[in-house]
């Protein structure tokens, strides 16, 4: 279990030190098989979520890592689910955005590649 969770630290800090300074580059995480539901939109390949990550209305964001867990997802795939929640804070804003985000990776060639990925604002 140290290996997953060393794996999905790794992972979540790139993720989001990535989202934080150029999304754009997120889509080498992704393939054209790969889903991400953002906000309840289901989106389908890794062109399209790279298009509805860089244009999110707003210019900066910078995300803070409250929980991670991870666990194994299959018992033949070295594949695993990573659960987030942290902070969001948009544009400079006073007022940090909870959220929940929850990653399936799959091996790949010697790492990982997201082929799901769920985010919820956490609102009340």
């Amino acid at each position: 279990m140290a290996e997953i969770n060393a794996i999905a630290k790794q992972f979540t800090d790139f993720y989001y030190t990535t989202f934080d300074s150029n999304r754009a580059s997120l889509q080498s995480l992704y393939r054209p098989q790969s889903m991400l539901t953002w906000e309840g939109t289901q989106i389908l390949g890794d062109a399209a979520i790279s298009e509805k990550l860089t244009s999110l209305p707003f210019e900066k964001v910078q995300h803070k890592v409250t929980t991670l867990d991870a666990q194994p997802s299959s018992p033949s795939v070295a594949s695993l689910i990573v659960s987030v929640t942290g902070l969001l804070l948009v544009d400079d804003g006073a007022n940090p955005l909870q959220f929940s985000q929850v990653f399936q990776l799959i091996p790949e060639s010697g790492s990982y590649y997201v082929f799901n990925d769920i985010f919820r604002l956490n609102y009340g």
